[in-house]
């Protein structure tokens, strides 16, 4: 079986979040954008992969034609292993992270959706796990910025079934009001996009106190300092979480030291898709702490997460983005129950194909 063609596809998925218009990156969302991949085989078999993402789309298309797709073409797919390493090789002098890295994630979805589909099983069970039927998601809602909203949108969240939900906001009255919301009905916990230096977060930190959050993600610029979280961590008891910037064992390691991070989350559109998460997550395991992987997505990144939380069992959530699109990418196969628990897809590959209708009606040039 050989490669014969790469077609990468930007998908612009009207939503609503209950909020404010939002977005990150110096530009307003007035889409999802998610860049999928399709990869086809001269046997006909075809697979389907996501990289990151939303404003670096372009960049990521872009390393996906130009340097990755030339050099896999003609390629044996289920060769996924040396594929991987071929190109940690080829793609070092792009850089560890960014568009590159996120240009090889996509492909290595994609390909380990051929090799699913060619023996005829799941992802999980290609890596010799067995069946989970489902993984709990937590309800992860975009910026809002507003604490009636807030509450409003973590309410409803609770009430929709979720267990957990996280908040991307910096105001702790935001968080407050969250918390007074749902009370005990759901844990929750803060994103901060990387927002303070040590001692800001220290002063903030004080005044999540009675949150109870499950976890602080990212509340440091720049989120690689690991001495810095170690720092934090110390003047302030709240769990943290950090890693999907980290691609690489190395940086994983760092993160997840003693007195370090206690939930790591690699993302499978950032780290070189399924191959570099498995790759992380031994590492992250190794040092005693709880995967927790960064997965708002609505397309294959959240299916191959899905995949993952069978190879992983321990892992507790899957981040489930709380927003509503025009229309599914996976028809109902992604969304969550009533319960706020998805399912593990069982269908070969990563579990199913795109609704080729919506990549007809929303493929963008």
């Amino acid at each position: 079986m050989k490669i014969t063609k790469v077609d990468p596809m930007v998908l612009a998925l009207p939503f609503t979040h209950g909020g404010p218009a939002t977005g990150f990156g110096g530009r307003e969302w007035t889409t999802l954008d998610y860049l999928v991949v399709r990869v086809e085989t001269d046997e006909g078999v075809v697979g389907f992969g996501e990289g990151f993402g939303y404003n670096i789309i372009p960049a990521t298309r872009a390393a996906l034609t130009e340097v990755v797709a030339p050099l896999v073409l003609g390629a044996d797919p289920l060769e996924i292993g040396p594929i991987a390493d071929r190109l940690e090789r080829a793609l070092h002098l792009f850089g560890r992270s960014g568009p590159a890295r996120y240009a090889q994630s996509a492909l290595d979805l994609a390909l380990w959706d051929i090799k699913g589909k060619t023996a005829g099983l799941p992802v999980h069970r290609l890596l010799g796990a067995a069946p989970r039927a489902s993984v709990d998601a937590y309800a992860s809602a975009l910026w809002i910025g507003d604490p009636a909203r807030v509450a409003r949108e973590a309410e409803r969240a609770a009430a929709a079934g979720f267990r957990a939900v996280k908040l991307h906001e910096t105001d702790p009255a935001c968080v407050t009001a969250a918390r007074q919301a749902v009370g005990s009905a759901a844990a929750l916990s803060v994103d901060a996009n990387c927002a303070w230096t040590v001692a800001e977060a220290i002063e903030v930190g004080r005044r999540f106190a009675d949150a109870d959050l499950i976890w602080w993600e990212e509340p440091l610029w720049p989120p690689e300092s690991a001495e810095a979280l170690r720092q934090l961590r110390a003047s302030v008891p709240i769990p943290l979480a950090a890693g999907e910037n980290a691609t690489t064992p190395t940086e994983i390691a760092a993160l997840a030291c003693p007195g370090g991070c206690d939930y790591i989350q690699p993302s499978v559109t950032k780290v070189g898709g399924i191959t570099g998460f498995l790759r992380l997550a031994e590492v992250a395991l190794a040092h005693g702490a709880t995967l927790v992987p960064h997965s708002p997505y609505f397309g294959p990144g959240l299916l191959a997460t899905l995949q993952l939380a069978a190879v992983f069992p321990a892992m507790p959530w899957v981040e489930y983005l709380w927003a509503s699109l025009e229309r599914p990418i996976y028809g109902a196969v992604t969304v969550p129950d009533e319960t706020g628990r998805i399912a593990v897809p069982t269908e070969p590959g990563l579990g199913a194909d795109p609704d080729p209708t919506v990549l007809s009606k929303y493929r963008v040039a």
